[in-house]
């Protein structure tokens, strides 16, 4: 089997497990205790702390760890809202994550917030001249994730925050996708807050960091001991921090290697040549051609039916997906997708590829072969039903 779904989760790196080891069976103290194990445990969330903070160039006391994605989203966008009373409404792009769009709908629904929604084109790209009319005075917080998770485009996320800016309103920026493919501290630089997940770079499952600008008020969304400044009460975990401080350097270092940077565009390429040389109209990519990260690439395949692909696929030994997990067993088409203006029946014969850096070139080849001869043996098969 070759897996092709870290968008979903990825496995976790040796190193981050080596890290952790100690932390989960000899320091395991309780950081807040007051005495050795606690004092060392302490210690190691301290490091990761400042690992994590010297990667996104922002100070140690902007850097909170929390239970991932999800968590750091709802706190920036949430938190975000409810400590900025400026005004009362909230702005997001058609493609964001549910962990966005959903703590958006909580705000519209318990809290009186109006929800604005960014248009994006048949790339995926949101409308920067429709931000422009949405982004006002009456908004508290815009949020426009950096990557896509179903896509792989990447966002104008810096010029997103310029308009945030000049309104006033706060600006968060959901990175999960971008921390194993992008520089973060240039976002980290344009936005007030932006969220990662420690799963998606190889790091622990339940593990996340959250940025949040000094300079702005959040409300906590957990309440009880006061722990990380009072922002986010809990007991610490500082393994789980140590593991992301280890999977952000590890992810560091591989991008100034430049591994992995033209594994996509081999993906793409091999692809759709080989699919439009025997069957023409039968691939087509998804996302921007130009503005996206290597390690997702998407298709939909117009001479197949619903999810047929991935099942072929995963007979012929690839694993992946048609998008976001988080929405597994829907039967609904990617919201995503159907915002980007694709129709509901194409849209249900997307499959993502997703992978990281240290994917071996081999491996891609197979895949590619994969996906070339499952589609094939498909379009044959509807063409003769035909």
């Amino acid at each position: 089997m070759i897996y092709m779904d870290a968008a979903a989760t990825a496995p976790p790196r040796q190193e981050v497990l080596d890290t952790v080891s100690p932390l989960l069976t000899r320091d395991f103290g309780n950081p807040a205790s007051h005495h050795e194990a606690g004092h060392q445990a302490r210690r190691a969330a301290n490091w990761a702390r400042a690992q994590v903070a010297a990667q996104l160039g922002v100070h140690e006391e902007e850097i909170y760890f929390t239970s991932g994605g999800t968590e750091g989203a709802n706190t920036a966008v949430i938190g975000g809202a409810l400590g900025n009373p400026r005004g009362r409404v909230v702005v997001a792009s058609a493609v964001e994550h549910p962990a966005v769009l959903e703590a958006c709908r909580y705000l519209v629904e318990f809290h009186g917030f109006t929800l604005r929604l960014i248009d994006v084109d048949a790339d995926g790209l949101v409308d920067l001249e429709h931000a422009a009319q949405l982004i006002d005075d009456d908004v508290a917080v815009v949020s426009v994730m950096a990557v896509n998770n179903e896509v792989g485009t990447i966002q104008p996320v810096a010029q997103v925050a310029a308009l945030a800016r000049a309104a006033g309103a706060l600006m968060h920026t959901d990175a999960v996708q971008a921390a194993g493919w992008l520089d973060l501290a240039p976002l980290a630089a344009a936005v007030d807050a932006l969220s990662i997940s420690g799963h998606k770079i190889g790091a622990l499952k339940g593990s996340g960091a959250l940025y949040l600008s000094s300079k702005h008020r959040f409300v906590p969304l957990l309440h009880g001991g006061g722990q990380q400044s009072g922002l986010r009460s809990g007991t610490e975990n500082p393994a789980a921090a140590a593991g992301i401080a280890v999977a952000l350097q590890a992810c560091a270092a591989q991008r100034e290697q430049g591994l992995g940077e033209g594994y996509g565009r081999y993906l793409i390429e091999k692809i759709t040549r080989g699919l439009d040389a025997k069957h023409p109209g039968s691939v087509r990519l998804t996302g921007s051609e130009s503005q996206r990260i290597g390690g997702i690439v998407s298709f939909v395949f117009p001479k197949t039916a619903g999810e047929t692909v991935l099942i072929e696929l995963e007979r012929k030994g690839v694993l992946c997906s048609s998008g976001s997990a988080c929405a597994a067993g829907s039967t609904n088409p990617s919201p995503v997708l159907t915002a980007m203006g694709y129709q509901e029946q194409l849209a249900h014969t997307a499959v993502r590829l997703s992978f990281g850096r240290g994917i071996k070139e081999n491996e891609l080849s197979q895949v590619a072969n994969a996906v070339i001869a499952a589609v094939g043996g498909l379009v044959k098969y509807t063409d003769s039903e035909l």
